[in-house]
């Protein structure tokens, strides 16, 4: 099967290509017939759903495995990682949390915007400061108030450029600026790569749990439980005369101040069954679609003009960054989450380029080394032609506010474990 070339892919970008489609079908690690666990939704529920499977005359019973919001995740993850290995390197924002880790319970580090929820768009980024000088003194300026960040205020479908050469990837899994100055009429950018797992044929299954304690392996259950009571210093006590008073705090065990020795985490787990134990699946399917259309709609002027070489390019940079994305997160298989891994155990990945309707797809191979040069080709080309983005990373710091609510959100989520214990 023939590698896909730079070439290959900026003439599909610039012609009329619909799509480049990746179908891989997987197994369970452990091999046909093991149980997998997909992700749950509120309610503690599984996403089932019956769909129309080709050459089926009706429609099977399905569930999530991975949906196109984790998907897209994980390919922004596999690119942070390419991007703190060495192998690749692109624009990113980052807030550096450095300097307020004495502040906080668990010291953050750096945050980018491959990894915040929203991507450019995003109130940690927003909530944060960017040095700026303005002609007189350098001092923090809010990120979105600054110059830099008042660019992403003109960014529009026809004028992309401020987003390429901060958060390109902004540009491939989506992005709505809802909470910026413009808020709800802030620009807007449709998903160009968009993936999804499914497990075919499903059928569910139960889950058991049970754990025997090596030291405490009798809380005295038939005879009545032995009781733990709070300590002063937070812990536990057997001791009643040296339990907390009602009023003090912390407190750990149950409201009243005592409880049984599994409220500490102690003593054996009674084997039990619970009904959503997974499913076993006829197989898992993963499609991936690169929209070229949608990449077609974005225009890259470069000092307030559009030119018929600059906007090719860009939008190959993107195709590339999008395969080259789903390369590395994907082509080995997934390890979506525990009990969940899967293996392409037929072929490798192939992709297709879904160009003239009606004509049999063009079929490529693509694996980690060919993807990385992918990209990096189609970034000369796009410099070449004069579009080009900062690849050391805009660094911003946390306003005194933000780092605030971390600190509290971190002392909550203590006070919460220490609660369900």
């Amino acid at each position: 099967m023939p590698e896909l070339t730079f070439e290959k892919l900026k003439s599909a970008v610039s012609g009329s290509a619909a799509a480049f489609r990746c179908r891989n079908r997987l197994q369970p690690a452990g091999g046909e017939g093991d149980k997998v666990f997909p992700p749950t939704y509120a309610g503690a529920v599984y996403a089932v759903e019956k769909r129309k499977i080709p050459e089926r005359s009706e429609p099977v019973q399905c569930v999530l495995l991975d949906s196109v919001q984790s998907q897209a995740n994980r390919m922004e993850e596999a690119l942070q990682m390419a991007v703190d290995g060495g192998e690749i390197a692109l624009p990113l924002v980052q807030v550096d949390f450095s300097e307020d880790s004495s502040k906080l319970l668990d010291p953050l580090g750096k945050i980018t915007s491959l990894q915040v929820p929203h991507r450019l768009a995003d109130a940690i980024l927003r909530d944060s400061e960017v040095e700026e000088n303005d002609g007189v003194q350098t001092k923090p300026v809010g990120f979105r108030k600054s110059k830099i960040g008042k660019g992403i205020d003109t960014a529009s479908l026809k004028n992309a450029t401020p987003i390429f050469q901060l958060c390109p990837t902004a540009l491939l899994f989506g992005m709505w600026d809802s909470t910026g100055p413009k808020g709800g009429l802030g620009v807007k950018f449709e998903r160009a790569m968009v993936s999804e797992v499914v497990g075919i044929n499903a059928s569910s299954g139960v889950k058991t749990a049970s754990r025997i304690d090596p030291i405490i392996t009798n809380t005295g259950a038939k005879t009545g439980e032995i009781v733990l009571y709070q300590s002063k210093e937070g812990g536990w006590t057997l001791d009643k005369t040296e339990a907390k008073k009602k009023n003090e705090q912390p407190a750990k065990l149950g409201k009243d101040g005592k409880g049984k020795v599994s409220e500490a985490n102690l003593g054996n787990v009674t084997p039990s069954i619970h009904e959503s134990g997974g499913f076993t699946i006829e197989y898992a399917e993963q499609l991936t679609t690169l929209s070229l259309i949608a990449l077609r709609r974005l225009s890259f002027p470069v000092n307030g003009t559009e030119s018929a070489e600059v906007n090719p390019a860009g939008r190959a940079v993107l195709a590339a960054l999008g395969l080259c994305a789903a390369t590395l997160a994907f082509g080995s298989g997934m390890g979506l989450r525990s009990r969940c891994s899967l293996w392409p155990a037929e072929k490798a990945p192939e992709w297709e380029l879904l160009d003239k309707p009606g004509q049999k797809p063009q079929q490529f191979s693509l694996d980690r080394s060919s993807a990385i040069r992918l990209f990096e080709d189609a970034v000369e080309d796009c410099t070449k032609n004069g579009l080009t983005w900062e690849e050391k990373p805009l660094t911003l710091k946390p306003s005194k506010e933000l780092v605030d609510l971390v600190r509290k959100s971190q002392e909550l989520a203590v006070n919460k474990g220490a609660e369900e214990e």
